[in-house]
């Protein structure tokens, strides 16, 4: 048996860590949508073996127990004492290390899958719970709708849509360390984001508000290593963006247009400055 998942790209409308649990991890309060920039995520059963095969197109990402989609399918594979193997081939289109949840979400797109080719049956819910062993983005990606990410991940509340409008996503061809960023965060010198706020705004759809509101905690810790990320973000505005900034630990910038006559403009500029540049919209 087959089924092929799409696994969508997110970004942070706004990302905040109050302090640590004892355990080390963060506790996230987080607002994510997503867009409509995916991978594609073919999944089919293997008969008379239990080998977990993995592919992708890239070249470079790893096949074997490293990668999230491996860990997803062992995790359901245990905990669930699954005598059935699974051949997982990945098709990429999101960057690959850009804080735009692209192993996350592939992750996710693999526990949805085998839970329908399984007969699992689990809940939404219930996947996300799972998936936060595997990596703190993988819950929120598991429902891929906007909503309020909190605890170490693995609370997800759902919120109103947002309505569809442009999203310009720039990486710069730099990489940023997620552990490394998370190790320097000193949570009292934080510019922390009226989150309770920011929820009510978007439940209101005041959008307006919503951009005054957003913000990424992360933005300057990352920034003081990488300043091209700031130059981007100043760019996005100055070319007519809503809003930028930087989406999870980095690099990538988003910024959000309502019209898309205006988003085209944005993107063109971007693209004399950022190869790797994107023009996609809200799964509104």
């Amino acid at each position: 048996m087959q089924i092929i998942e799409k696994a969508a790209a997110k970004i942070n409308l706004s990302l905040d860590t109050p302090f640590n649990h004892a355990d080390g991890k963060q506790e996230w309060q987080m607002i994510m949508t997503s867009v409509d920039l995916a991978d594609y995520v073919t999944i089919e059963t293997l008969d008379h073996t239990m080998r977990i095969e993995v592919l992708n197109d890239t070249g470079f990402l790893p096949n074997d127990r490293r990668n999230l989609v491996y860990q997803a399918a062992k995790l359901l594979q245990k905990s669930f004492k699954i005598k059935q193997g699974v051949k997982i081939s990945i098709e990429k289109h999101i960057p690959v290390a850009a804080g735009l949840g692209g192993g996350s979400s592939d992750a996710a797109a693999v526990l949805r899958g085998l839970n329908k080719l399984w007969d699992l049956n689990l809940s939404l819910a219930q996947l996300a719970i799972l998936g936060l062993d595997i990596d703190a983005d993988v819950p929120y990606c598991v429902y891929s709708q906007t909503a309020y990410v909190h605890g170490k991940g693995e609370k997800i509340e759902l919120l109103e849509k947002l309505p569809t409008a442009w999203v310009i996503l720039a990486k710069p061809n730099i990489s940023v360390s997620t552990p490394s960023i998370l190790r320097q965060i000193d949570h009292a010198k934080l510019k922390h984001i009226n989150t309770p706020r920011l929820k009510q705004v978007i439940n209101d759809q005041a959008y307006q508000q919503m951009y005054q509101l957003m913000g990424n905690v992360l933005e300057p810790v990352t920034c003081q290593q990488h300043n091209q990320i700031m130059q981007l973000k100043e760019r996005m505005l100055t070319y007519g963006a809503n809003v930028a900034q930087m989406s999870g630990t980095g690099p990538t910038v988003f910024g959000i247009c309502e019209k898309q006559s205006r988003a085209q403009r944005v993107y063109n500029s971007m693209k004399g400055f950022c190869r790797e540049t994107y023009l996609v919209r809200t799964l509104g």
